[in-house]
């Protein structure tokens, strides 16, 4: 993945510092009770794909339970995805750029966005039996620890090694509206990677707290060749108790989703990822 421009990094650095000020953001209905994919061009058939797609997002983003999309009943309601979309809205990905010989709108790729009515979509979830979480959605201090081979090191705000990373996982909580931060060198209390691996939550969480966040999200990933991958471990407590959860053989950027897809089923009252 390349690493950021200089505007891009600068406006992620803007938007840290707005999250640093708001350690918790609810979100407003429109806001919630929408969701994106990417489809190829605008035809009927590849819009019916991404509208099952956008009704997997968006009820695992209101209800925050990734669990939702794996139950049989996922099945029949998939196949009248396009009966659950109050509107729709497409965004051409290559906007400004010239269509090439023989391409036609038909085969360039585009945002698909989807809008939902409340109703609806907390009709769905009590089907499922589920419910919307409507609360706050706190901001997360990430206490990440990186290893490959004879490299590592903690991820925080000014860690040159770790552009790439932040922004990939800055990308990975907006499908769940969920908002992070990374602590600065200075807001570690002098732990280095292998005391922040050993380190308790409570002690965590008052750091991310001194940093201007709500909570702590631990976690670390490990480059394995065996696994042709990451090798990734999350903690995150909540109500006195401490959840774990791992994926294994992925990507940093699968890892991250996996760390805020978790993230949001525990703060969401859903249980163990």
């Amino acid at each position: 993945m390349p690493g950021f421009s200089h505007p891009a990094a600068t406006a992620i650095g803007l938007i840290a510092i707005c999250l640093m000020s708001c350690p918790a953001v609810a979100a407003t209905a429109d806001e919630l009770y929408q969701a994106q994919t990417i489809v190829t061009g605008t035809g009927e058939p590849n819009r019916e794909i991404g509208f099952k797609d956008c009704l997997d997002k968006v009820l695992v983003r209101v209800s925050g339970d990734q669990r939702l999309t794996q139950k049989a009943q996922m099945l029949a309601l998939r196949d009248k995805a396009a009966d659950f979309v109050q509107s729709f809205r497409y965004h051409d990905r290559l906007e400004g750029v010239p269509i090439h010989d023989e391409q036609g709108t038909h085969d360039r790729p585009h945002d698909l966005t989807c809008l939902y009515k409340p109703a609806v979509v907390d009709k769905l979830l009590a089907q499922l039996g589920s419910r919307p979480w409507r609360g706050e959605r706190p901001l997360i201090a990430v206490f990440l620890t990186t290893e490959q081979g004879t490299k590592h090191f903690v991820l925080t705000a000014d860690e040159d090694r770790g552009e790439t990373m932040r922004e990939s996982f800055a990308n990975a909580t907006g499908p769940l509206l969920m908002h992070a931060s990374f602590p600065k060198s200075g807001q570690l209390a002098g732990l280095d990677d292998k005391a922040l691996r050993n380190a308790d939550m409570a002690r965590l969480d008052r750091l991310a707290k001194k940093a201007g966040a709500v909570q702590a999200l631990a976690g670390s990933i490990v480059w394995s060749d065996k696994e042709l991958g990451w090798i990734a471990d999350w903690r995150l407590s909540d109500r006195g108790k401490t959840y774990r959860w791992q994926a294994r053989g992925v990507s940093f950027d699968e890892a991250f989703r996996v760390a805020v897809r978790g993230a949001a089923q525990v703060l969401s009252g859903n249980g163990q990822p």
